[in-house]
């Protein structure tokens, strides 16, 4: 059995690159608030479907982000320009629990 340690960037999905070689030029996707849990939650679910993605702390957030343990001014999250698209109707997709799910099976029987 082999142990080892992992960076945790390793797991995170890479910036794509053009034909050429160069990366995809970023895009701006959303501001996330100050919310640290929004925040996790928003990286995490681009992160489960491999968007890959930079979030940048606005007005010295990072600062914030370190004394605070969250940015004040919140964060900015880029994605590629080739998958904003894809981000945008990711995050904007209306979450359907079981029970909805089933009232709306039923109903169109």
């Amino acid at each position: 059995m082999n142990w080892s340690f992992r960076r945790k960037d390793k797991d995170k999905p890479q910036w794509p690159v053009n034909e050429k070689g160069d990366p995809i030029a970023p895009a701006f996707l959303m501001h996330v608030g100050g919310k640290p849990m929004e925040m996790d939650m928003t990286l995490g679910l681009l992160e489960a479907y491999g968007i890959p993605h930079v979030a940048q702390y606005p007005n010295n957030g990072l600062f914030g982000k370190l004394i605070l343990g969250s940015p004040p001014s919140g964060m900015e999250i880029f994605v590629p320009e080739t998958m904003l698209e894809d981000a945008q109707n990711l995050l904007s997709a209306d979450i359907i629990t079981d029970d909805e799910e089933l009232a709306l099976e039923e109903s169109e029987d």
